[in-house]
Order: structure tokens, then sequence, then C-alpha cells
């Protein structure tokens, strides 16, 4: 099965800190940083897959503590960009992907690790 795996340092922010504040300059840097580190990582890896018509998207984040952490707010608006941007999956959508997105903790070493698979169930 062809797959793709990226490993990124840290976690993105969470998406409660953008809600309800004027602060586009923020949200619009933090969104660049992120979707721009999926890309290089992407560009990093040799004979990857062609683009995904239809895929799975798994986001696991390692997070440096056990706080509370929503789910949906860790949706991976900005992973997902980077992903759409780099040619890795044709869109976002629901047509187009099934995500799935779980947490855990890892204080020594947080990171978000992506993997995206062939979505083999036709939903």
């Amino acid at each position: 099965m062809n797959a793709i795996r990226i490993t990124l340092k840290g976690v993105p922010p969470s998406l409660n800190r953008f809600a309800g504040r004027l602060n586009t300059n923020e949200y619009r840097s933090e969104k660049k940083t992120w979707t721009d580190a999926v890309q290089w990582h992407v560009k990093a890896i040799k004979n990857r897959p062609e683009t995904f018509q239809k895929a799975r998207v798994e986001i696991l984040y390692y997070f440096p503590t056990a706080g509370r952490h929503d789910p949906d707010n860790y949706a991976g608006k900005f992973l997902l960009d980077g992903l759409r941007v780099s040619g890795v999956i044709v869109d976002d959508d629901f047509s187009h992907i099934t995500l799935h997105v779980a947490g855990a903790v890892d204080r020594q070493n947080p990171r978000t690790v992506i993997t995206v698979t062939q979505d083999e169930t036709g939903a």
C-alpha cells in the first residue's frame, strides 16, 4: 500500500487561539508556517505516490502536556491545506478525504504525525 508519513516538530496551535479575536495577521502567519512545513516535508519524500484521489488522512498529535485538548480545535486545517497545496491530496473536502484525528502526550518530543493512505472504503 502506498502511504506518506510526515512528522513535524511540535503541535499547531488550537483554533481557539484565533476564535473571535482580531488577530488576522497572527492566524495567517501560523497558517503559513504549518502549511509550508508540510510542503517542505512532502518535497523531501523520495518516490512518493501520485496524488491521492480519495485519501484517508490520520493526524496524531503528541502534546507536551496532558491538559485538555479538544479534537475539534485540532482538526488539521493548516496541515490539510499543506497536503492539498503540495499535491498529496486533490482537495480537503469530504468527497476526497476521510479524516481521523487523535492525541497523545509526549513531554520530551511533542510532534505531529500525518499519515496519508489510499481510502479503500469507497465512502
